[in-house]
């Protein structure tokens, strides 16, 4: 009996010396006949020509089954799976084999693989997916549609319909990345107006209205799913301080680079300062406000203003 048996190389299961897969971990064994440092005996029919599969009903089905599986491999990339294939050398032996059941069960076995795995594949998606959602939907977002489709993919991967269950997650896939991509979009304008009002305030610049208050009401147009509406109001915003900004800058430039002079008489080294001070001012007219008020603001923490110094001689600072 140890003659009819052999090992899988791949979970080392014994298995009978007949099948061409293992009944444990469906990997695929190498044909009986078949030698490792030599090419593999393949199996002729008798009065065939080698080559000539017509005669062989099996061939057309199994063509049909493997360009199956490889049209699912291909699809299945998106979602990080890697599907079993039949080597070529495989193809062509099933293809010429006079008993063409044992490949049949070869090629049912890969199919059942692959679709194991592509179930597991889109149960974690699933997962992955509706958490996604559930954020898009703390802000408002409807995705009522998108987990229908999850269900539905779900469903078709589980019943054997791979090709539906992969085309409805590539549609789902896109669509939650185009809203996720919106609604980002949208924090990160809202932080930006948020924040250019913040250095405005500190450096005591006229702005439109409080920061915090503009904070509040623009975060909860953001939880309420309006971001249209919120994209407009933020340029608004944006567009009306930058105009005060622009009509005010040239005074507290002014008034800076006094402050700078004075320190400059006293002994204490200002270039560096100074240069600054101008591109802060150069940013803001060639249309970087927040660039230019970030570099403004830094200024003012490393070095001070004028209202925040003692009156009195600076003591000299070495470069």
């Amino acid at each position: 009996m140890a003659g009819l048996e052999r090992t899988c190389p791949s979970c080392g299961t014994p298995v009978a010396e007949d099948l061409l897969i293992c009944p444990r971990c469906h990997a695929l064994l190498d044909p009986p006949g078949s030698d490792e440092d030599g090419p593999v005996k393949r199996p002729r029919a008798a009065g065939r020509p080698s080559g000539d599969s017509s005669a062989n009903p099996f061939a057309v089905d199994l063509g049909r089954r493997l360009a199956r599986v490889g049209q699912w491999a291909e699809s299945a990339e998106a979602l990080g799976v890697e599907l079993p294939r039949l080597p070529p050398w495989a193809e062509e032996t099933a293809r010429l084999a006079p008993n063409p059941e044992p490949w049949a069960e070869v090629v049912r076995g890969l199919e059942r693989l692959a679709q194991r795995r592509i179930v597991t594949a889109f149960e974690e998606w699933e997962r992955r997916t509706r958490s996604r959602l559930s954020r898009l939907e703390a802000y408002g977002v409807d995705s009522r549609l998108e987990r229908e489709q999850i269900d539905d993919a779900l469903h078709a991967a589980r019943v054997g319909d791979v090709a539906h269950a992969l085309a409805t997650f590539q549609q789902v896939d896109r669509v939650v990345s185009l809203k996720e991509r919106h609604l980002d979009q949208a924090r990160d304008e809202l932080e930006r107006i948020v924040a250019l009002l913040k250095d405005l305030q500190a450096l005591a610049l006229p702005i439109p209205d409080d920061p915090t208050l503009v904070a509040r009401q623009l975060e909860g147009e953001l939880r309420a799913g309006r971001i249209a509406p919120l994209k407009q109001e933020i340029r608004a915003l944006r567009a009306r301080a930058v105009e005060r900004l622009r009509a005010s800058l040239p005074k507290y430039v002014s008034d800076y680079g006094e402050f700078l002079l004075r320190e400059r008489a006293q002994g204490v080294a200002t270039e560096r300062e100074a240069t600054e001070l101008a591109q802060g001012a150069r940013d803001v007219f060639q249309g970087r406000a927040e660039e230019g008020i970030r570099r403004l603001r830094s200024l003012q923490q490393t070095h001070g203003s004028p209202t925040s110094r003692s009156p009195g001689p600076a003591p000299s600072r070495t470069r």
